[in-house]
């Protein structure tokens, strides 16, 4: 019997260090990777501790569900459920490597991406990431050599100490997140802050509720919800300049998307050569946007379109075209197809990516352009398909054929990430030297970019199209991410503080209007304002719409705009969504916190009834510029 009781002692303690070890190990890996793989800009020694005991508390609390399994499939499940952890944190590090974001659970449901994903998702996997599993590894050995055997039982009460531990601890965390940012939880539009207050795993647990939530908002919305929001775009309205009014009515549309395009390359120069001289040369034929900010969230490219088609915001976690692809909207293509045109897009990839195909067809489109109606080899494609050049020159043909006016939308691809070229005499111009590959590369594919506009051009110009289109091109989300501050403080020649982290956000807009010159324009706006400005230029009316954004010619229009993540950028100041700081315009020094106030609390009004009217699908009840009572339209 005694011998009995020793045994039984014997596995008891070798099962609860064998859980501590466990605990203890995902603890170190989960902290040194929050550390030094997700760069989180920790601001002072509170923020230090919390980011020691945030993984403690979600390593107890998960692991120790393993303890409620039956003896013989216990550490089998303590393994599963430390392989999940470790695979969460990794999956994680890697998208955090380029989007400089993190994983939220709209985005797992754009699985259809990965599969296209190629050279940029293997660019962003480094040999020295098995670090990540090696304490799961070790796990794995010591119970495949039956080093620890599980218990039989665990007492109950050894059970809810350990829970009582990590439900101790993450009351700590809270209370401490609190301090720093009050109200965390029914506030914030910046997961950086959620991640670093609370950690990786306890943010993955408030975001599926969060998701949950949302997705209720649809089953309990009705026309009422639409109410405030239209009061609100009401009253916030701009009414277009005289001159600009129909100044092209009856002209086609050719929108260019160009890809992670950031304004600072306008005019800038690499090696002692311009990068860009085309879109150099193309600010003094055009009306060229110097203050254009993009206003993208986690949907990337996709958001961009959803905003400047439809001047409502993406969403704060993945991507409209994923995950409301069913919804009502009030799209442009939808709108201009009423007055005559005939929307389309061309893109030379897989037409699921993004949902494209079935989204397009929510918003309007006539017809998509995708992958099978270009000849794709490769010779002539590169990482996510067709380079640029090459694109614009199969799409020529198809182009002259449309039935006119149309709205015509281009999504380019060459200047994406990892930004490479597979064809050295493509290269016109040598990479920076900064020491990092991917800002390197990236004036190298940005430069081709360049030139297959220069090409496009030519080609509407000996098609007759250019004369009779209005040319709009932008930049539709930053192809740099905050993880490379070191070397762009090298391009840039100053530190990239978050006042400069905001500016960089700035993408360039270029809108050519047929029998107009060029000129500059200062207007501080962003994708969101697209949608207006194109409308007012057709010569159709945008009074009444659901709109968050206003034409960028209307004189009564404020310098302003939005940040997915609260930030907001004014005439006169800066506000950091994430730092919660704010910086004068003129200088970029930090001020008062007042002096952001209005620029603020506008930001987080747009953003939160931008998202009622997407999570709700309240645009259903929306019809001739009226609210359907309680019915959907059709």
């Amino acid at each position: 019997m005694k011998n009995l009781e020793s045994n039984t002692k014997t596995t008891t303690k070798q099962s609860l260090h064998f859980f501590l070890l466990a605990v203890t190990m995902l603890w170190i890996k989960s902290y040194l990777a929050f550390q030094f793989g997700l760069n989180l800009d920790l601001e002072n020694v509170m923020q230090q501790i919390i980011l020691v005991i945030t993984p403690l508390s979600s390593a107890i609390f998960f692991l120790g569900l393993s303890l409620f399994a039956p003896a013989k499939s216990r550490n089998k499940a303590l393994l599963t459920i430390h392989f999940i952890m470790s695979f969460i944190l990794y999956a994680n590090v890697v998208y955090h490597r380029f989007f400089d974001d993190f994983i939220t659970i709209p985005v797992l449901f754009q699985f259809k991406n990965f599969g296209d994903l190629g050279g940029s998702a293997q660019s962003l996997m480094h040999p020295l990431d098995v670090l990540y599993f090696l304490d799961f590894l070790l796990l794995l050995t010591i119970v495949l050599l039956k080093k620890v055997k599980p218990a039989e039982k665990i007492k109950k009460k050894t059970i809810g100490l350990v829970f009582a531990s990590a439900l101790s601890i993450f009351i700590a965390n809270i209370g401490m997140a609190e301090i720093q940012r009050p109200e965390l939880l029914t506030r914030t539009f910046d997961r950086a802050i959620l991640v670093k207050l609370m950690g990786i795993y306890n943010y993955h647990v408030y975001d599926a509720v969060m998701s949950t939530k949302s997705s209720t908002q649809r089953a309990l919305a009705d026309s009422n919800d639409l109410s405030d929001v239209k009061n609100y775009v009401d009253s916030d309205y701009k009414k277009p300049d005289d001159k600009m009014f129909g100044a092209a009515k009856g002209k086609n549309v050719i929108l260019v998307s160009m890809e992670s395009t950031q304004n600072f390359l306008i005019n800038k120069k690499i090696n002692g050569q311009e990068v860009t001289p085309f879109l150099n040369d193309l600010t003094k034929s055009s009306y060229y946007f110097d203050n254009f900010y993009h206003n993208t969230g986690q949907g990337k490219t996709s958001d961009a379109e959803f905003l400047i088609d439809n001047s409502l915001y993406g969403l704060p976690g993945g991507a409209v075209y994923t995950t409301k692809a069913q919804n009502k909207f009030h799209a442009t293509p939808e709108i201009v197809k009423q007055r005559g045109y005939n929307p389309v897009v061309f893109h030379a990839n897989n037409k699921s990516f993004w949902n494209r195909d079935i989204m397009y067809d929510t918003l309007g489109y006539n017809k998509f352009y995708s992958k099978p109606y270009f000849h794709v080899t490769d010779q002539n494609s590169v990482n996510y398909g067709l380079k640029d050049k090459e694109f614009f020159k199969q799409s020529m043909p198809m182009l002259e054929n449309l039935k006119q006016p149309f709205y015509s939308k281009f999504i380019t691809l060459t200047n994406h990430h990892p930004f490479i070229l597979n064809n050295d005499q493509e290269k016109s111009i040598q990479p920076a030297n900064t020491g990092d590959p991917t800002v390197d590369n990236y004036f190298v594919t940005a430069r081709y970019q360049d030139e297959a506009l220069k090409q496009f051009f030519q080609q509407l110009k000996a098609s007759g199209l250019y004369d009779n289109s209005v040319v709009i091109l932008y930049g539709d989300h930053y192809g740099i991410s905050e993880n490379h501050n070191k070397a762009m403080s090298k391009i840039l020649g100053k530190e990239v503080t978050p006042y400069e982290h905001l500016k960089l956000q700035k993408t360039p807009l270029f809108i050519h209007v047929p029998g107009q010159k060029g000129k500059t324009m200062h207007t501080i706006g962003g994708e969101v304002d697209l949608k207006p400005t194109i409308l007012h230029l057709l010569g159709i009316k945008t009074k009444g719409d659901i709109q968050f954004g206003s034409d960028l010619f209307s004189p009564e229009r404020d310098d302003f705009t939005v940040q997915r993540d609260g930030s907001a950028i004014s005439k006169d100041y800066v506000y950091s969504g994430e730092k919660e700081k704010c910086y004068n315009q003129t200088d970029g020094k930090e001020v008062a916190n007042k002096l952001c106030k209005p620029a603020k609390e506008k930001a987080e009004k747009d953003l939160n009834l931008s998202d009622k009217v997407v999570y709700g699908d309240l645009l259903r009840f929306f019809k001739d510029g009226k609210i359907v009572p309680n019915q959907e339209t059709k």
